[in-house]
């Protein structure tokens, strides 16, 4: 089994920053694709950015510029640094990871309980 456990939420007045964390553990041959989504109240969860095993990032345009997407493939950690947070920045942050745990085993895509990142004006 594999566990995603975020971390770095909570409470910032506009302007400021966070960094999110999410690692991931239990039985791991290998982490693809790793990224960060966010879900407002009363609205979809979107997907704001995405990094690959090789570091090829991508983002939304609601984020570019303010977000930085970065991972460190020997601790099987995304982070997810956060600047000139507005107050439409607050959501719960969800990490997702592909993940395979053999060799020859298929990807499993795995979730995050989710962090709650709330931006004050």
């Amino acid at each position: 089994q594999v566990q995603l456990v975020e971390s770095g939420g909570g409470l910032v007045q506009a302007g400021g920053s966070l960094r999110l964390s999410c690692t991931a553990s239990g039985s791991i041959y290998r982490t693809n694709d790793m990224a960060w989504y966010r879900q407002a109240p009363g609205k979809q969860r979107e997907l704001i950015s995405r990094i690959t095993s090789s570091a090829r990032t991508g983002y939304a345009d609601s984020v570019k510029g303010r977000f930085t997407i970065s991972r460190d493939n020997a601790k099987n950690t995304v982070y997810l640094q956060m600047n000139s947070l507005e107050p439409e920045d607050t959501a719960v942050y969800f990490c997702n990871a592909d993940v395979q745990q053999r060799w020859n085993g298929p990807v499993g895509d795995y979730w995050g309980q989710g962090t709650q990142v709330t931006v004050s004006s």
